[in-house]
């Protein structure tokens, strides 16, 4: 074909394994490009060591392209498609190869540019370069798509064809002529940003090359053992990969067939230890896949719960709640390492991602959606997909997610995942002189004990901010409220006084004012026309503005199976009793955890209440921390459906330690009306 075609990266940050680099190596000359216009993202503008990361990955990608024969143009831009348009013009290319992306944004972005640059007579091809399946490939015998993790990832393992084999890098690449199209000189950090950055190389190494180190190092070292040592919080036992596979500096079909070539190894060993490992490690994978599924079917899912009651819940709105557990200062040690070492390191072990984002939702009752914002703007590996999985589960608000009214008290997932306080020492050096059997509760340490250890409750370390006997009484109420404002609002309807669930009549919490930022929200377009010259391997994207889910066709949830409290878990010290804990006079700032505390800045109107959710690649309970994608190049995947952008501008503390994703829990038997999933109609445009 005349002329040479443009490939555009975005989260492909790759040689190897990348299906749109190979498409258009195969078609001729190629300039490969990459468009850096974050303020499309709206909220989600990249944070500090996101970009940090970014920067170098991109270095890589450009050394390793020269070695090829070419070289990455650079653009900065505030719109990825116009930009797109005026390359393609200037370099006289007629073709245009990305890979997909499936986050609400970037599925938007997409459908624009595939509109836009089709009525220019530019071809258009894409692929699937980040997933072992296309979410339209696993869905149930009626062709619906799966509502919980356990049966999407059952269908993932039975496909009746395995995930792609990785493609090889290129031997070399014709380079288009780049002269008419300069790089622009991308700046992704500040000088105030500069030194906290600089210690960020000790610890990470960006790109591809690097990437593909770091799987090889994990598959033929702490793999074998995953299983046994990935709860442990103070030591290196999970594959560090999710940041790599975040920026796609490694696909996921090649951790997967790695990974799957030891499991048969081991397994014909009689390793059974390694083979098990295998199959938590690749359940995380799963759980990565779930989220782009989960994204792709429920695009307002890092806004609005998937589950219909949430929206009534009464959240706390506190800022100075919202301070202290971003500072550190909860006066819960284990929660406060966590949160320090994720401002220090822009790192967070997957078990410690869950215990603080629990604590925010369900012990603080902040909305979640604060919380995902923060892990977004901090985390290395900051992932919406993943983010607003996480945070759904943790919030109760997904049909296999924890149960609404589970509280987890900080003080025994301490000893559960720093069972010898090393992790808290580490990142609490006020606490580092505590016996381990106070670590993690030094409320109900002696004063002696506390006095040769230089803490000072209330001075040097925070009292804790809400008691854990408190934060029950508090969610017990909240949930009441919750479901007698459902019960209303359903009463409404069968009365014909309320017409549905209208997206206005529940306008997210604003984020505080030091989180907010300004948006520039896109303009509506009507889309008509479909393009019927579409191929097999082109992105396939449901209607947005079509019924996802039918009311009548929700589940109901089965009880999950109950485990053993003590189980793999370090034995809590026998004076420690979560009821009633030896009560302390607080100097004004804190409680007791057994104390009652009153409910600070109550609720909102309830009208101004849709929480949103997020948080990055915790493991529901199983490591997700780590996982990535594929490509269906040669794939026929049927009728491409059509795609169009909105029309419209605790009650126990431990009910089972290792609950993953499952196909229920007791609290929604007990409701089942609130199994039933949202049906928004409307994506908002966030950007």
């Amino acid at each position: 074909m005349d002329g040479c075609s443009i490939v555009w990266f975005r989260r492909d940050l790759r040689v190897e394994d990348n299906p749109a680099l190979a498409a258009g190596v195969r078609a001729g000359a190629v300039i490969c490009v990459f468009i850096w216009a974050p303020e499309e993202e709206g909220h989600y503008y990249p944070g500090r060591v996101s970009r940090w990361w970014l920067k170098h990955s991109l270095a890589q990608l450009d050394s390793s392209l020269r070695s090829l024969g070419t070289c990455l143009i650079t653009k900065r831009s505030t719109d990825s498609v116009s930009s797109l348009l005026e390359i393609l013009k200037s370099t006289g290319a007629s073709q245009l190869f990305f890979n997909h992306l499936y986050d609400p944004l970037s599925l938007v972005r997409d459908h624009r540019a595939k509109e836009v640059l089709t009525g220019h007579g530019i071809s258009l091809r894409s692929f699937n370069a980040d997933l072992l399946y296309e979410p339209w490939e696993v869905v149930d015998e009626r062709g619906q798509p799966f509502n919980t993790f356990t049966s999407f990832w059952e269908r993932c393992l039975s496909m009746p064809f395995d995930p792609e084999a990785p493609l090889l890098p290129p031997k070399r690449i014709i380079s288009g002529d780049v002269s008419k199209c300069p790089s622009d000189t991308l700046v992704f950090e500040d000088d105030s940003e500069r030194g906290s950055n600089a210690l960020l190389a000790r610890a990470w190494s960006p790109g591809w090359s690097n990437a593909d180190k770091a799987l090889t190092t994990f598959v033929n070292g702490p793999l074998i053992e995953y299983s046994k040592n990935r709860r442990k919080a103070d030591s290196a036992t999970t594959s560090f990969l999710s940041p790599h596979l975040h920026f796609g500096e490694v696909s996921v079909r090649k951790v997967f067939h790695l990974v799957r070539i030891k499991q048969v190894s081991w397994a014909n060993e009689g390793n059974t230890a390694g083979d098990e490992s295998c199959n938590v490690f690749l359940k995380s994978i799963g759980l990565r896949e779930y989220s782009r599924y989960m994204s792709f079917n429920h695009p307002y899912s890092h806004e609005r719960p998937l589950l219909g009651h949430l929206k009534f819940f009464p959240w706390v709105v506190d800022e100075g709640y919202f301070k202290a557990w971003r500072q550190g200062r909860t006066g819960y040690p284990l929660v406060d390492a966590g949160m320090r070492e994720l401002w220090a390191t822009g790192w967070l072990h997957d078990r410690i991602r869950v215990v603080v984002s629990s604590f925010f939702v369900k012990v603080l009752q902040l909305p979640w959606r604060w919380g995902m914002k923060y892990f977004w703007d901090t985390l290395l590996d900051a992932d919406l997909e993943s983010d607003a999985l996480g945070w759904q589960y943790i919030t109760g608000t997904l049909p296999d997610g924890r149960e609404v009214d589970r509280i987890d008290n900080p003080q025994f997932e301490g000893y559960k995942f720093d069972p010898n306080g090393e992790y808290v020492r580490r990142w609490l050096p006020e606490l580092a002189r505590l016996p381990t059997e106070w670590i993690h509760h030094p409320w109900d340490a002696p004063e002696s004990v506390l006095q040769a250890a230089g803490v000072e409750l209330g001075s040097n370390y925070p009292l804790p901010i809400v008691g854990i006997d408190a934060a029950k009484v508090r969610l017990e109420e909240a949930l009441t409220s919750m479901w007698e404002q459902e019960a209303a609002y359903r009463a409404a309807i069968e009365n014909g006084t309320e017409e549905g669930l209208g997206d206005s009549e529940y306008a997210p919490i604003e984020f505080p004012q030091d989180l907010r930022m300004d948006i520039d929200r896109e303009p509506v377009r009507n889309i008509n026309q479909i393009d019927i010259n579409r191929r097999h391997e082109d992105q396939m994207v449901p209607s947005i503005t079509s019924t996802l889910f039918r009311v009548d066709d929700y589940e109901t949830s089965s009880d999950v199976q109950q485990h053993s409290v003590g189980d793999g878990r370090a034995e809590v010290p026998r004076n420690v009793n979560a009821n009633q804990v030896q009560v302390r006079e607080p100097p004004n700032q804190g409680v007791t955890p057994g104390s009652p505390a009153p409910r600070r800045n109550n609720v909102t109107p309830q009208r101004q209440v849709n929480i949103t959710f997020g948080l990055q690649n915790i493991e529901i309970e199983q490591s997700t921390a780590e996982s990535s994608s594929t490509t269906g190049g040669s794939r026929s995947s049927g009728v491409v459906p059509v795609w169009s952008p909105s029309s419209s501008t605790f009650a126990d503390q431990y009910i089972n330690d290792d609950a993953t994703m499952g196909p229920g829990s007791s609290f929604l038997q007990r409701h089942p009306q609130s199994h039933e999933l949202v049906n928004w109609r409307r994506l908002s445009q966030t950007g």
